[in-house]
């Protein structure tokens, strides 16, 4: 079954390092294009939020094509935003080209579950879709660190990487994935979920602990400039120590899930995240404490999303990709919500001081997930009253 779901895998992975490795080359970026570092920040913020859009709505009006041919069509428009991002001179064609490249990737993220889902078996399912969507995770861990370290000389190079990558996830998904044709849903349908308070109590979790984490994440190497002294090769092993945090993050949650009520390990994460990023400023007065404190980060940013799916495949375990989607939509809402914070908040602080106001957030997080902690009111029968909470 993880054979044939490794275009899908590679898939997601080329969007999230996509996605995520623009923070790591910022400084080279705002230099080639003749703009500040904040205003270059923006171009994670707008494909974050173009991606989060298309997500939902470009995944609808896909729907009625096979998963494969939406799929390659997806690939087909983020390799060619990529190549267009790479050729790009200007910060407005950049700018373009990376709304172009997003909109690509917000249907892959809003195709890549349902396909694993209909190639799974139906026992399967729960770790199919988790194999799928690990590609996201990975991509933090391998793919960000990776593509900076690929752009030290050339910023343009790491987006000619991705174009690739994305072009092999196609082959293979050429190759490898049948034909699926599944019932097309109404847009209304997709967005139906959103009328849970409970549902949209959990996305609002997930959207600003993204947002807490991003609002510093996006900016971390100007954040950490003084740290690394300007070594792009100090800044890749930092961004490197990041990922493995977040991988070790979800690892570490997968664990706890299998012992612990999600609510309790998403609760701790959050709080954790809050102290994390609260001393962020004097954790990185020398290197060595740098690395301790951005691992840190990088725990406290892999643990959340691991309940977070959890809690939402239990409530309706029919509905998965429908939910799973919406939740990936507040990822990215999160991620261009912590992106245009963190620009607004460096006319106040400097970027190493970013630490501060995405722990607010974070603290904000932590409550509005404390209010949606309780376990659900049921109907006879065992059907969640849809006003209520649930698990």
């Amino acid at each position: 079954m993880y054979r044939r779901l490794l275009p899908l895998a590679l898939a997601t992975f080329a969007v999230g390092t996509d996605g995520f490795v623009i923070a790591g080359l910022l400084p080279a970026i705002a230099d080639d294009l003749d703009v500040s570092v904040p205003t270059a920040g923006q171009l994670v913020t707008v494909f974050a939020l173009t991606l989060a859009v298309a997500a939902p709505v470009l995944g609808w009006a896909t729907s009625a094509l096979d998963r494969r041919t939406a799929l390659l069509l997806a690939l087909g428009v983020f390799v060619v935003g990529n190549a267009a991002t790479a050729l790009a001179t200007s910060y407005g064609a950049v700018m373009t080209a990376r709304v172009v490249t997003a909109a690509g990737a917000g249907i892959i993220s809003s195709t890549a579950s349902s396909a694993a889902a209909a190639v799974a078996p139906p026992e399967r399912r729960g770790r199919a879709l988790a194999f799928v969507l690990g590609g996201l995770t990975l991509s933090s861990a391998i793919g960000l660190p990776l593509g900076t370290l690929i752009g030290r000389g050339d910023w343009h190079l790491t987006l000619w990487a991705v174009a690739a990558l994305g072009a092999v996830a196609a082959l293979g998904i050429a190759l490898g994935i049948p034909r699926i044709t599944l019932p097309a849903a109404t847009f209304r349908a997709r967005l139906a979920p959103l009328k849970d308070r409970w549902v949209l109590g959990v996305l609002t979790v997930t959207m600003l602990a993204l947002t807490g984490t991003y609002l510093l994440y996006t900016y971390i190497a100007p954040a950490l400039a003084e740290v690394t002294n300007g070594s792009e090769a100090t800044l890749t092993a930092v961004l490197f120590v990041f990922g493995l945090g977040v991988l070790g993050g979800n690892l570490l949650a997968g664990r706890l899930s299998d012992r612990h009520r999600p609510e309790r390990i998403l609760l701790g994460s959050l709080a954790a995240a809050v102290v994390v990023l609260a001393t962020g400023r004097a954790a990185v007065e020398t290197l060595g404490t740098a690395f301790v404190w951005t691992a840190a980060l990088g725990l406290c940013a892999g643990i959340p999303v691991v309940p977070q799916q959890a809690r939402l495949i239990a409530h309706a375990p029919a509905a998965t990709p429908v939910l799973l989607g919406l939740n990936a939509s507040a990822i990215y809402v999160g991620v261009a919500l912590g992106g245009a914070l963190g620009g607004l908040a460096q006319q106040a602080v400097s970027p190493a001081w970013l630490g501060v106001p995405a722990a607010g957030v974070t603290a904000l997080g932590l409550l509005v997930a404390l209010a949606v902690t309780g376990a659900p009111r049921r109907a006879k029968g065992g059907a969640p009253v849809r006003s209520g909470g649930f698990r």
